[in-house]
């Protein structure tokens, strides 16, 4: 009967414990991606969607990227450098002029800088 809970009680704790540690893992992070439509919104996206991103969602209205991952495989300054390369500057990144350059017009987000 000993032998029983003590099988029960490590059962329990091993599961606890495996549970934490994955869960530990995967973070939560918000932050300033500059855009203007749902151009933008579909590109931002994609950029951001890097191994280790489990869902990512741009909120057109407030500029924020939500992404949620896995913070032992990825580190989340390349989501800020992944969209920047598409054209779009984060609030650690500026974008690369060249691809928002190439950006349609209606994505143009820097208003007194003209594209060409």
């Amino acid at each position: 009967m000993k032998t029983l809970l003590l099988i029960s009680i490590f059962t329990v704790f091993t599961f606890i414990s495996f549970s934490q540690d994955r869960s530990s893992k995967v973070e939560t992070t918000k932050f300033e991606v500059k855009g203007v439509c749902d151009m933008c919104k579909e590109r931002i996206e994609n950029a951001a969607l890097l191994k280790g991103v489990k869902w990512v969602e741009w909120d057109k209205a407030t500029d924020t990227l939500t992404v949620i991952y896995r913070k032992d495989k990825l580190d989340i300054l390349d989501v800020h450098k992944s969209v920047a390369e598409v054209g779009h500057t984060t609030d650690k990144v500026d974008c690369n002029m060249e691809a928002y350059n190439k950006l349609p017009a209606c994505c143009a987000y820097m208003g007194d800088v003209e594209k060409h």
